[in-house]
């Protein structure tokens, strides 16, 4: 199995990803590479790989592509291979070396890896835990681009809690794999401010952008083994964590400062969002109900406020918030619609009265 997986690996990738490819490069000294992602952010990594892996000069080669398996995506619910997956087909890359094993545990997985031989692993948001017996079979081990300052924000949405925290920098880290999450030596690292408007996917990709500067930069170091003697160990005792966001998380109240619920808006961004309830008040027929909703962009209000009520001033709707704050909401999308702007949406309100939602009371919901 192994011969015959070393022959085909060559025969298809030269062929079909190679932009000069020749008989002699069959036989090439080149380190096989093999990278490991799933969503779209991933691919910049996988983009940067292929193009350094074609120059003359290159001293390693993509020998194969590990990634999530293909999942009903879209309206179509069609079944679909991840943003990966279908980056690295629509380059030419061979089908037969793109893996998608359930789990990277799998005996049949590692053993297809095995016979690759990689000298080493490289992981960008790939999305399965490596186990130790996958960790041993890279001769020079697996390295993985984690978007935040490690040992800061270790799990699975570090730039999501680090927005929601509002910190004021971040960064990009690249570190050692080790059996434990996030935690092992860090190679290189780079720092950024951080925009008080930006949303997590922009900044997701912005950190991936980097960190596959970054990882090039290191690549020589990491093969000729010098980044494992240069790498720093973690100092455990400032690590942080960033938990899974659940889809529960996404609900608004009101009751608390209007800076931490912009920050979470930004944080939550792309996936799951944030939605709100207003209670809805018809001034001609006297009735209350609850509208729910998604609220996409918002920035900090400047004037304090302390009623209940809802109004829309300039270009955005104003919340009432806990301490007398105020969160300014810029852009809202109703359920089953497209995204509007506040002043859109105040519009289609004429009429009405909005309210924040008290949870104590009960009405009926509003359909729009």
């Amino acid at each position: 199995m192994a011969s015959s997986l070393f022959f085909r690996r060559f025969c298809c990738l030269h062929s079909a990803t190679s932009p000069s490819s020749s008989s002699s490069s069959v036989f090439s000294k080149k380190k096989p590479l093999v990278f490991l992602g799933s969503p779209q952010v991933s691919t910049t990594v996988l983009d940067a790989l292929f193009n350094a892996s074609f120059a003359a000069d290159a001293a390693f080669e993509v020998a194969a592509i590990v990634t999530q398996p293909p999942s009903r995506r879209d309206r179509g619910r069609k079944m679909m291979p991840s943003p990966v997956a279908q980056y690295a087909l629509d380059k030419g890359f061979s089908s037969d070396l793109i893996l998608t094993p359930e789990k990277a545990g799998e005996d049949k997985f590692l053993s297809t890896l095995k016979a690759l031989q990689p000298e080493l692993c490289i992981t960008a948001a790939y999305g399965n835990i490596l186990p130790t017996k996958f960790l041993n079979i890279p001769a020079l081990g697996t390295v993985n681009i984690h978007p935040s300052l490690l040992p800061l924000y270790r799990g699975a949405a570090p730039v999501q809690r680090a927005l929601q925290d509002g910190v004021k920098e971040t960064g990009v880290s690249l570190a050692f794999t080790v059996r434990a999450l996030d935690a092992g030596p860090v190679i290189a690292f780079e720092k950024f401010e951080v925009d008080e408007q930006i949303k997590a996917p922009d900044l997701l990709a912005l950190l991936f952008l980097e960190g596959s500067k970054l990882l090039i930069r290191e690549l020589p170091s990491i093969l000729d083994g010098s980044a494992e003697k240069k790498a720093q160990p973690q100092d455990e005792s400032k690590a942080t964590k960033a938990p899974k966001i659940a889809p529960d998380e996404a609900w608004l109240s009101f009751d608390q400062e209007a800076y931490v619920l912009h920050n979470k808006v930004r944080a939550f961004a792309g996936w799951p969002g944030t939605r709100a309830k207003v209670v809805v008040a018809d001034e001609k027929s006297g009735c209350h109900n609850i509208l729910e909703f998604k609220i996409i962009t918002t920035r900090v209000g400047i004037q304090e406020t302390q009623a209940d009520e809802i109004c829309f001033v300039k270009d955005a709707l104003l919340f009432p918030c806990g301490g007398r704050t105020a969160l300014e909401v810029l852009e809202v999308q109703l359920p089953g619609k497209k995204v509007v702007s506040a002043g859109a949406f105040w519009n289609g309100m004429q009429g009405k009265r909005l309210k924040k939602f008290d949870e104590t009371k009960h009405f009926s919901h509003v359909s729009v």
